[in-house]
C-alpha cells in the first residue's frame, strides 16, 4: 500500500544539508508510489524547492515566520504541527542532526508516536518498513519496525545514498504563514564555532587529531592535509580536554558520531569513547607511534610512526595526485 511521507528538510547557512537529500531518497522507498512532501522552515535564498523536487519531493511547503529564521524548539515544533495537520502523513523522516535530535522527540511525543532514532539503514518490502540502527556504541545493530500508527524516524547523516537528480521533475510549492505563539526562549545572537569548511557529520573524509598532536599548533599539519583532501578536521576528547582545540571538533560518544568514507586518526590511542563515534567509518587509517595502540585493532590501515613526520609526507603525496 502506498504511503504519504513527510520529510523535514534542513538548511545551514541558506544551503540544503546533504542529509535532507539522503532522507528524501529513503522517503521515496517508503512511499512506495505514494506522495513525498518536504517542508522547509524559514525564508531562504530560493531554489530549495527545485532541488528537493529533483531528488524526489512531489510537494514542498515553505513555512515562514520571523521566529523560524533561527532554530528554536518552541517555534519549529509549532510550525511542524501546523504542516502535519495539513499533510496528515503516514510517515515522518528527519535527519539525525542537532536540530533533528531536538525536534523529532518533541513532535513525536505530541503525536503520541514512537520514534526510531539514529537509523543507518532501511529495508522496504512492500508495506513492511524496517529501520536499522546501531546500539552499544556500534557493536550491534537493531532492526525495528512500526506495527501501528505513524512511522517516525531520524536518519544519521552520510549513511544512505542520495538518488540521482531528475531534472525533469517539478514539485507543487505552497507557502504557509505559520501561527507561532508562547515562545519561551529568545535567540539574541548565534555564535558559530566550526571545525572548518566541511561539516564533520556530513564529511566524506575526516582527519582527526588526538593527544599525540601535543598542542593547538600541532593541528596545523592536519589542517594542511585536510585542505588537500577537501576533508573536515576532528579531534578526540583528550585533545579537546587538553585545550588543543574547540569541543565542536570532538568525535566520540559524547561528541559527534561520524561515518565518513575515510577516517584518518592521527595520534589517537583509540579509547572506547572515541571508537563509538567513528568505528563505522568505511575505511580507517591510524597513525600512531605506539604499535600496541587500540586504534590499530579497528584500523584498515595502520602506520606506526610520528604523525609530525608521516602527515606532511602524506600531504605532499596527495598534492601530487590531487592538486
Amino acid at each position: 500500500m502506498s504511503k504519504n511521507v513527510l520529510v523535514v528538510a534542513e538548511r545551514r547557512d541558506g544551503v540544503l544539508r546533504n542529509v535532507s537529500l539522503e532522507v528524501l531518497s529513503a522517503a521515496r522507498k517508503i512511499a512506495n508510489g505514494g506522495t513525498v512532501t518536504a517542508v522547509v522552515f524559514g525564508k531562504g535564498p530560493g531554489g530549495e524547492a527545485q532541488q528537493l523536487a529533483r531528488h524526489g519531493a512531489d510537494r514542498v511547503y515553505v513555512v515562514t515566520n520571523e521566529e523560524l529564521n533561527a532554530y528554536s524548539t518552541d517555534a519549529y515544533s509549532q510550525a511542524f504541527m501546523e504542516v502535519f495537520s495539513i499533510v496528515e502523513p503516514d510517515a515522518v523522516l528527519i535527519g539525525h542532526t542537532a536540530t533533528g535530535r531536538d525536534l523529532a522527540p518533541r513532535v513525536a511525543a505530541r503525536l503520541n508516536a514512537g520514534l526510531i532514532s539514529d537509523c543507518t539503514g532501511l529495508e522496504v518490502n512492500g508495506d513492511d518498513v524496517v529501520f536499522i540502527r546501531p546500539v552499544y556504541a556500534g557493536k550491534l545493530f537493531q532492526k525495528k519496525r512500526v506495527k501501528e500508527g505513524i512511522i517516525f524516524a531520524t536518519i544519521r547523516p552520510n549513511n544512505l545514498p542520495v538518488s540521482e537528480p531528475d531534472t525533469g521533475r517539478n514539485a507543487e510549492v505552497t507557502e504557509v504563514r505559520a501561527q507561532i505563539a508562547d515562545i519561551r526562549t529568545v535567540i539574541k545572537e548565534v555564535v558559530k564555532k566550526t571545525a572548518g569548511k566541511v561539516d564533520l557529520t556530513e564529511a566524506k573524509i575526516i582527519v582527526s587529531g588526538g593527544r599525540g598532536v601535543k598542542s593547538a599548533e600541532g593541528f596545523k599539519p592536519l589542517y594542511e592535509l585536510a585542505e588537500v583532501l577537501g576533508a573536515a578536521v576532528g579531534a578526540s576528547r583528550a585533545a579537546c580536554d587538553a585545550g588543543y582545540c574547540d569541543y565542536s571538533m570532538q568525535v566520540g560518544q559524547t561528541g559527534k558520531v561520524v561515518t565518513p568514507d575515510l577516517y584518518i586518526a592521527c595520534g589517537i590511542s583509540g579509547a572506547v569513547q572515541h571508537l563509538a563515534g567513528m568505528s563505522n567509518s568505511k575505511i580507517i587509517v591510524a597513525i600512531n607511534k605506539d604499535p600496541d595502540a587500540p586504534i590499530f585493532k579497528v584500523a584498515d590501515y595502520g602506520i606506526v610512526g610520528d604523525l609530525f613526520e608521516v602527515v606532511p609526507l602524506l600531504t605532499e603525496e596527495f598534492k601530487k595526485v590531487l592538486v
